[in-house]
């Protein structure tokens, strides 16, 4: 099976795609550091730097295989947590009217879109609705579900809506997940990666101990030391912060006299100043650092290589660009366990 991906990023899905065995062709992504991590780390996929509204065709051999078109839109629109965007009126929120028209020059077999569950709820279901609509009308039988990543195998509580439509008329039965009583928890996830401190940017080091988990020795893979050890440098105040706060707490345990700089401290999203419970999956990885997510054990935010664990990229990975552009590639990432799980599933129908 061919794969063709659209609104890439740094390739979180289309490494799902890979490991679940399919030839990525292409990949477009206007982003300039995102398509240098994508590139780096699939050489073997032609990246293609614009905008997909610039893209007028698809150049690619075909042979007699199946197509799949994949992609997860830019998805701050549909998130419950933007309420300033989350309208009809957001230009951004039909940017999946791209897939239906990469769909009409392509012909796929498949197509498989992705975003937050938020895109369900959002303006009453009119765009989900909209989207199956169209997909209907060009050929395909469209099936949505919300999953969770952490059913999957991936150390993070992650929900996400897929979208796949069958051009043959199969009405898509989503995956259940194998991990749903035995998530994999941030000990299982990060323990074996090297101590750190506030403000280190060390591009190799040695773990700190064997493999503590079966996940951790498969995201290690046959690398020999952990890479991309960046950890952003903050404030003595905000360090002075973390130390107040208790395994999955947040703000609330910080004193008042440390938050004087907050106009009304009672008032902090749920989200910010929040240390991970070693013991369970992670909280959602968006952007990690200006939420300032912070290590269980560590008064430090979280190094990338840890963000990108939690996120299921293999030791091997690498980001590219600035490292704030780094940490919002992976924090937007699709998680690549709960990419292939999709992929896996729709090889079943061959």
């Amino acid at each position: 099976m061919i794969g063709i991906e659209i609104f890439s990023g740094p390739g979180g899905m289309g490494l799902g795609a890979k490991q679940a065995g399919i030839d990525v062709k292409l990949a477009i992504e206007k982003n300039k550091y995102a398509a240098q991590t994508y590139l780096t780390n699939h050489k073997e996929t032609t990246v293609v730097i614009d905008d997909i509204e610039n893209i007028k065709e698809f150049h690619f051999e075909r042979n007699e295989e199946q197509v799949i078109l994949f992609g997860g839109p830019p998805c701050q629109g549909y998130s419950v947590s933007n309420s300033k965007t989350r309208s009809s009126d957001n230009p951004k929120n039909w940017l999946f009217k791209q897939f239906m028209r990469a769909a009409k020059l392509i012909d796929p077999d498949w197509i498989v879109i992705e975003n937050v569950p938020g895109l369900k709820k959002m303006d009453k279901g009119y765009f989900l609705k909209k989207i199956c609509d169209d997909l209907l009308s060009l050929g395909y039988t469209p099936n949505a579900k919300v999953l969770n990543a952490a059913d999957f195998g991936v150390p993070q509580k992650r929900e996400r809506i897929f979208i796949i439509a069958s051009k043959a008329g199969i009405a898509f039965d989503f995956p259940l997940g194998e991990y749903q009583n035995n998530h994999v928890t941030v000990s299982d996830a990060i323990f074996d990666l090297p101590k750190l401190e506030n403000g280190d940017m060390e591009p190799s080091l040695k773990y700190s101990s064997k493999p503590l988990s079966q996940y951790a020795k498969m995201i290690r893979g046959k690398e020999r030391k952990a890479s991309q050890n960046f950890v952003s440098k903050n404030s003595d105040m905000v360090i002075e912060r973390y130390s107040h706060i208790k395994q999955g707490n947040n703000w609330k345990d910080i004193p008042l006299e440390l938050l004087s700089n907050y106009k009304d401290p009672t008032r902090c999203h749920s989200g910010i100043y929040r240390r991970l419970d070693q013991n369970k999956s992670s909280i959602v990885i968006a952007n990690y650092r200006k939420s300032m997510l912070i290590h269980p054990t560590q008064n430090r935010g979280l190094s990338l290589r840890e963000a990108a664990r939690l996120q299921s990229f293999p030791d091997d990975y690498k980001f590219m660009g600035p490292l704030m552009h780094q940490q919002q590639q992976v924090g937007d990432a699709v998680p690549p366990l709960l990419a292939k799980a999709i992929f896996d599933k729709i090889q079943t129908y061959k």
